[in-house]
């Protein structure tokens, strides 16, 4: 590796000094299912969509009882709109009967329930306790391909290559400044390393300078 954890920390700083998640939320319950809702659309979307759901099913029991046809109107808007409305039925159901209305705080009790996989568990994590944990979406994964920090391409693998070069202590920055970083600066079309702080240590081949 040409660079270390450090170089690439500070310079990902001068971009997102205090990175967020750009899902807006009010508590943990609904955290949990705006990540579940952005699978597959965008983050702007799934804000305009969840002050309607909320307003009418603003716990985990009243969206375990909720008409799924009504979940469907309101979901429209975003993409695979009733698989989501049934998946986020079923999760809220799987709150209130195993984890008695309560969101679990590990990643594998996370995982139990329907509709979260490992990146909406650790995105879950990170955002609602500042839990250490590797958020791996399409933009982490693109990044760590062209910082050459992994050459995978299944996200459990490229977690582990993120989780080999960061320190545990890092993980939950590294989890949202990744995403942004990705998302706004190292685009999936046209990077923008012009105006990146990072090119001066990148090892990416095809760089737009």
């Amino acid at each position: 590796m040409a660079f270390t954890q450090q170089q690439l920390i500070e310079r990902l700083k001068k971009h997102f000094p205090d990175p967020k998640i750009e899902l807006n939320y009010e508590n943990e319950f609904q955290l949990l299912i705006v990540i579940i809702l952005s699978a597959q659309t965008t983050d702007k979307k799934v804000n305009q969509v969840s002050p309607i759901l909320f307003k009418k099913y603003p716990t985990p029991q009243a969206l375990a009882n909720a008409d799924l046809k009504d979940l469907e109107e309101i979901l429209k808007p975003l993409g695979y709109y009733r698989r989501k409305a049934k998946l986020i039925k079923e999760c809220a159901k799987a709150i209130v009967e195993k984890f008695s209305g309560q969101i679990p705080k590990t990643l594998e009790e996370l995982i139990s329930l329907p509709g979260v996989g490992r990146k909406t568990a650790s995105a879950f994590l990170v955002n609602a306790y500042k839990i250490p944990a590797i958020v791996v979406d399409t933009h982490v994964k693109r990044v760590a391909k062209r910082l050459k920090i992994t050459n995978q391409t299944n996200p459990e693998k490229v977690e582990k290559d993120l989780a080999k070069f960061f320190s545990k202590e890092n993980w939950v920055y590294i989890s949202n400044a990744l995403v942004l970083f990705g998302r706004y600066i190292c685009t999936a079309n046209k990077p923008k390393c012009k105006e990146c702080y990072v090119s001066d240590i990148c090892p990416y081949e095809k760089k737009d300078l």
